[in-house]
């Protein structure tokens, strides 16, 4: 899979991308990621790229013709790709999408900056708009990186055997590793009995219950099996708060 990357600071994403697990893809060619400086097309010596918005309003606006070359260069080697625009206002990422996007050949992901892009690119470009989340950014290279990041988890043999798709199993918010009994400020802070008795079905369903509270806000939590609560080290009769 490849993905092109238009930005104004290609440096940001190759300092993310070019490192670890996504390093190690690019250079076994299982995906490749390439940038292209948005100031190579603007048309002009002092590779302005910016504008005052009409209409009136703070800030200055991404012009499209730069962008529109600059796609239109990548399109025409690779007419089938898919144009992405970074925008607070876009479709949510998720999970879905990314694996949707990781059945393409070519995605091309447009940065936006300042206070946002010529809307007739959109129409232009025939171009999505994506958001990661309800909250503005002063670039779009970071929801780039987290949409090239979330895809490419989605490719076989980027994750190599140490890693995992989190869907493939239950993912509790809380995990513990060592040491068993963390001691801070005279206290004693314990991994959860259920995680050290090897019972795995009394494992998954203390993860699915941990997964289910926090997600839904809850002060409690639903009642665990005679079993689990046992794990837990609770006694019968009485719950014990996870």
């Amino acid at each position: 899979m490849r993905f092109h990357v238009i930005t104004l600071f290609p440096e940001t994403i190759e300092a993310y991308v070019n490192a670890s697990i996504l390093g190690r893809a690019q250079k076994e060619k299982i995906l490749s990621v390439k940038n292209y400086q948005l100031r190579d097309t603007a048309g002009n010596k002092w590779g302005k790229v910016d504008e005052r918005p009409y209409g009136g309003g703070p800030g200055m606006v991404l012009v499209a013709e730069p962008i529109i070359k600059a796609a239109e260069k990548i399109l025409k080697k690779k007419p089938k790709s898919k144009v992405i625009i970074t925008a607070a206002s876009g479709k949510p990422l998720t999970n879905a999408y990314a694996k949707k996007l990781s059945k393409l050949g070519d995605v091309i992901i447009v940065c936006g900056r300042y206070e946002g892009i010529d809307a007739r690119v959109k129409k232009i470009l025939h171009a999505e708009e994506i958001s990661i989340g309800p909250y503005i950014l002063t670039g779009g290279e970071v929801p780039a990186l987290a949409i090239i990041d979330a895809t490419a988890r989605q490719i076989p043999g980027v994750l190599g055997k140490f890693e995992s798709l989190e869907e493939s199993r239950t993912a509790s918010p809380e995990i513990y590793t060592r040491p068993e009994i963390l001691k801070h400020k005279g206290k004693n802070y314990r991994v959860p009995k259920v995680l050290l008795s090897g019972n795995h079905s009394q494992m998954e369903e203390w993860k699915k219950r941990r997964l289910i509270f926090v997600s839904s806000g809850a002060e409690r939590q639903a009642p665990l099996s005679s079993k689990a609560r046992q794990a837990l080290g609770g006694t019968k009769g009485k719950k014990r708060s996870l």
